[in-house]
């Protein structure tokens, strides 16, 4: 098989439940790079949050970041494609947001930004203890999110929100889907949604960078967990989903493999190349 591009969601994918990269696919991942073929994380994360398990790794060049509102050049530091929410609009959503009982924040200029008062209320709505760390670590405070969109007048990469009942968290999705049809909503861990703009997604971004490789979309492999990997998974040559993505995520792929508790990423590898 001429596989060119192997693209790898992180959370619940590449890395263990709890955010390590085990020596099983690193391994997976350094041979294959030996063999010519790019590694490219495809991530919900913006670059300086991806754990440094993966940063560090010498021989990741791209990435695709922000469900695909970003495909960088990590080496070169330039942005090769961006699709952003107006800023207008990403405060329409957080107006919508606040007759919910949820939390959100945004990311814009690749970090991420929080109502004090809401990031007060973190350990409320996180749902495993690596979540809370993000939160914590990748959120700056700001006195009011929606007055500081306005003040900044800039394009935002990402809204994302976290729910406490999953029932409110399916109708707000049938709702934001409605409300605004110039978004993508989707999720990457179990009590969130994530709204880019419709153009931002891991699937688009995934052929944008191959295009700019010289490659063919059938010269690509991805992998992933969740609703914002299947544009991904039906985009790529071939498309993996995790042992422990549910129905609708193995629907869109071509092969199931092993979990990520249990080094799929390698077990596929292994398969394919």
């Amino acid at each position: 098989m001429d596989i060119k591009l192997i693209a790898l969601d992180l959370d619940g994918t590449l890395l263990t439940d709890d955010k390590r990269l085990t020596s099983e696919n690193e391994a997976a991942l350094r041979r294959a790079a030996a063999s010519g073929i790019g590694i490219v994380p495809a991530t919900g994360r913006f670059w300086s949050a991806v754990p440094d398990c993966v940063r560090r790794l010498p021989y990741i060049r791209y990435a695709v970041t922000v469900n695909g509102a970003q495909v960088c050049d990590i080496r070169d530091e330039r942005v090769i494609s961006r699709a952003e929410l107006p800023w207008e609009l990403a405060v329409r959503v957080m107006e919508y947001l606040d007759t919910l009982p949820v939390i959100y924040d945004c990311y814009q200029d690749n970090w991420g930004w929080m109502t004090a008062a809401q990031k007060d209320r973190i350990e409320e709505f996180a749902a495993t203890a690596p979540s809370l760390d993000m939160l914590r670590r990748f959120r700056e405070p700001v006195p009011e999110l929606k007055a500081c969109l306005r003040e900044r007048g800039r394009g935002v990469q990402k809204v994302q929100c976290f729910f406490k009942d999953d029932a409110v968290r399916r109708r707000a999705r049938a709702e934001l889907e409605a409300r605004f049809p110039e978004t993508s909503v989707t999720s990457s861990i179990v009590n969130n949604l994530e709204i880019n703009a419709r153009s931002a997604t891991k699937g688009s971004a995934l052929l944008q960078l191959a295009a700019f490789l010289g490659l063919d979309a059938s010269q690509t492999v991805a992998f992933g967990d969740d609703s914002n990997d299947i544009t991904m998974l039906r985009a790529a040559g071939i498309g993996v989903a995790m042992g422990n993505a549910n129905a609708e995520i193995r629907a869109a792929a071509d092969m199931v493999t092993l979990s990520n508790e249990e080094n799929g990423v390698a077990a596929a590898l292994a398969r394919l190349l």
